[in-house]
């Protein structure tokens, strides 16, 4: 049994050197400081939270690692402006383990097509189901089905689907 594993997930993603990644809703960074990884130095990755605390803790991890292509921002991906990056500005955007929580859905969907570069890719990770105490309620649990409908009505072209672990789902929209 796999649980989420964001370097599996960031390697299936198909990021190369030089990219420009925004980690949208960022929590613990783990995706973040894997795909700061793979961009390298000539890349870079915006890690935006909410959470003061938590991007304190992912800046402390990006030190730790000697990772200086990391950008921490306040932000609130839910508002029109809300990452604070420019217009057109991103290779690619992630999404992980934060489309449960989200109650503009809509807001948070302009947003990412603001900021994303012509062709560029989104990555949504997500729970499949509530898992002994772990991830959302049962009925907070925004579906697979429910993420492509969303994202196929704002203009986004299902790309492929990922394996993202048994308790997870993941899908790339460009």
């Amino acid at each position: 049994m796999t649980f989420s594993e964001p370097q599996n997930n960031i390697n299936q993603l198909g990021l190369a050197e030089g990219m420009f990644v925004a980690d949208f809703g960022a929590g613990s960074g783990f995706y973040s400081i894997e795909a700061a990884k793979k961009v390298k130095d000539s890349g870079k990755v915006y890690v935006i939270d909410i959470q003061k605390d938590l991007l304190d803790r992912v800046k402390n991890l990006a030190t730790k690692e000697k990772l200086t292509n990391i950008e921490i921002i306040w932000g609130d991906i839910e508002k029109a402006g809300g990452s604070k990056l420019g217009d057109v500005s991103v290779d690619v955007v992630i999404i992980s383990n934060v489309l449960f929580q989200i109650e503009n859905k809509e807001s948070l969907l302009e947003e990412i097509s603001r900021v994303l570069k012509h062709g560029g890719r989104v990555l949504v990770i997500d729970w499949t189901d509530s898992f002994g105490g772990m991830g959302p309620a049962q009925e907070n649990i925004f579906t697979e089905e429910q993420v492509k409908k969303l994202f196929e009505e704002k203009g986004f072209t299902l790309q492929k689907n990922i394996y993202a672990g048994d308790h997870h789902y993941g899908v790339v929209f460009s």
